[in-house]
């Protein structure tokens, strides 16, 4: 359901309709929520899944920072992170695969804390433009902490991937050994 929502979200943003866009931002948390509540709980987990949810997420975010960004409501060097941070995870893994070392990517906190700041900062945006709550202050604060964390996490990934390119594991002891 959430990647079905992806393209509607973004049409409401570049339409001016941010308070049904925030709603349905609202709907797809909560719709993800239960989705892994009920995974977890009655072992409904599957492969396929594993690989939506996440991609489900990623899209949804990486889209409404996108329109939020070409509107203005969202700094332009802040979404272009955001979203080079994702396109290089993505080639690095890619690249692992085509070198015959492919890399199995496993969330870093700083990543995690990324994601939740990503979510906060878009939901805040969201709400504050749809509704005119006056979150200016809150809105500049998310935006550096979600660009603190962007880089953070970037480098995160970058140095992991590195350790294994190189044939090392994460806790720097050689993996030939």
């Amino acid at each position: 359901m959430r990647v079905i929502l992806v393209p509607v979200v973004f049409w409401l943003l570049i339409t001016d309709q941010t308070q049904i866009a925030f709603m349905l931002f609202i709907v797809a948390g909560v719709s993800d929520a239960v989705d892994g509540y009920l995974a977890k709980t009655f072992g409904w987990q599957t492969e396929l899944g594993a690989y939506l949810d996440p991609l489900a997420d990623k899209l949804l975010i990486v889209s409404i920072f996108l329109a939020l960004g070409v509107d203005g409501k969202l700094p332009l060097w802040l979404v272009v992170a955001v979203v080079s941070r994702d396109i290089l995870i993505i080639m690095a893994v890619m690249l692992s695969w085509v070198l015959s070392n492919p890399v199995r990517i496993k969330p870093l906190v700083v990543s995690k804390a990324n994601t939740v700041a990503q979510i906060v900062l878009a939901a805040t945006v969201l709400a504050d433009e749809g509704f005119g709550l006056g979150l200016g202050w809150a809105r500049f604060a998310l935006i550096w902490i979600t660009g603190a964390l962007t880089v953070a996490s970037l480098a995160a990934y970058l140095h992991s991937w590195l350790l294994h390119m190189s044939g090392h594991d994460i806790s720097g002891q050689d993996s030939s050994a």
